[in-house]
């Protein structure tokens, strides 16, 4: 009986050892150093046109596993009053209360929660948003643009992402001061990451 159990015991842990080890997801930093990685966003002017403008200060980073993709991530953080608008005397309205508020509200962060295929290259990135004050869930249209190795002997991912967001579901009614077509914003993330 003990020899019987003892051969099973050791064919258990032969399989197990036999069994490929999962690897973990790649992490890579967000290449804002280097210029290639970008926060914009576009709102309508009146209704008549679009404002577009970026935000300069940020950072994050995100993992990334070609196999199992679902176990993609990404963490950004971002500084409020870093915005430009390509032009300096609508950027410190911008900043003021009746807009972003940037006094007060000094940060915006996105911490992702679910990251789903939906094609060869595409996939919907669902996750947190925290602006205002106020965190709600959004979802991003995500297309992974390539990866490979750089000239510098690194290794590198890029993806580009496209949301559009409410600003009055964090608490923000745009509206009550810039008109009916400002309801929404569109958000344009473009990610670079250099593996750690």
């Amino acid at each position: 009986m003990f020899k019987k159990l003892g051969l099973t015991v050791l064919a258990a842990a032969s399989f197990g050892l036999a069994q490929p080890t999962l690897a973990k997801p790649e992490t890579y930093l967000i290449d804002t150093k280097g210029a290639h990685a970008f926060v914009q966003f576009r709102i309508k002017h009146l209704g008549y046109s679009w404002l577009y403008g970026h935000f300069d200060d940020f950072s994050g980073s995100f993992t990334f596993d070609e196999e199992n993709p679902s176990s993609n991530s990404i963490t950004v953080d971002l500084d409020m009053a870093s915005v430009d608008s390509n032009h300096a005397e609508r950027d410190k309205h911008i900043r003021d209360e009746k807009y972003l508020n940037v006094e007060k509200y000094t940060k915006a962060k996105f911490v992702s929660k679910a990251y789903k295929k939906t094609g060869d290259k595409t996939a919907e990135l669902t996750g947190a948003l925290t602006l205002f004050g106020q965190t709600h869930d959004i979802t991003i249209d995500v297309e992974h643009i390539g990866g490979g190795r750089d000239p510098w002997g690194g290794h590198r991912q890029g993806f580009e992402g496209r949301a559009t967001i409410k600003p009055a579901k964090w608490g923000n009614d745009l509206t009550k001061v810039l008109g009916p077509a400002t309801e929404e914003v569109e958000l344009m993330l473009t990610v670079e990451g250099i593996r750690q």
